[in-house]
C-alpha cells in the first residue's frame, strides 16, 4: 500500500499598513510543506493567485517548505491557522475568477 499524500491548508492574516501587500495569504501545501496554490487578498479587495504554471511579479509560489503554524503565529503581525479544503477552494474560485 502506498503512501497517503497529506495536502493541508492555511490561512495567513497579515495585520499592516502596506498598501501594496496582501492582508490575507490562502496556501494548499503538499506533504513536503512547499506551496501547490496560493491565493492574496488585498485590503482592496483585489485577488491574485499562483500556481505550479502561473505566477507574476506580485505573487509565485513559496521556494522553501511553509513554516509551522507556531513560528509564523510567533510574530505579532501574523495569524496563521489551518482551514479546510472547501474553504481554500472557495477563494481560489472566487481569485480565479477575478482574473
Amino acid at each position: 500500500m502506498g503512501a497517503e499524500l497529506m495536502t493541508s491548508y492555511v490561512k495567513v492574516r497579515w495585520d499592516h499598513e502596506f498598501a501594496e501587500e496582501p492582508v490575507e495569504v490562502f496556501s494548499e501545501l503538499g506533504d513536503d510543506r512547499y506551496e501547490v496554490r496560493k491565493v492574496e487578498v488585498y485590503r482592496d479587495g483585489r485577488l491574485d493567485w499562483a500556481d505550479a504554471s502561473r505566477d507574476t511579479d506580485t505573487i509565485g509560489l513559496g521556494e522553501a517548505p511553509f513554516p509551522d503554524l507556531e513560528e509564523i503565529n510567533s510574530q505579532e503581525e501574523f495569524h496563521a491557522e489551518t482551514i479546510t479544503a472547501a474553504e481554500f477552494e472557495a477563494a481560489w474560485a472566487r481569485a480565479r475568477r477575478a482574473r
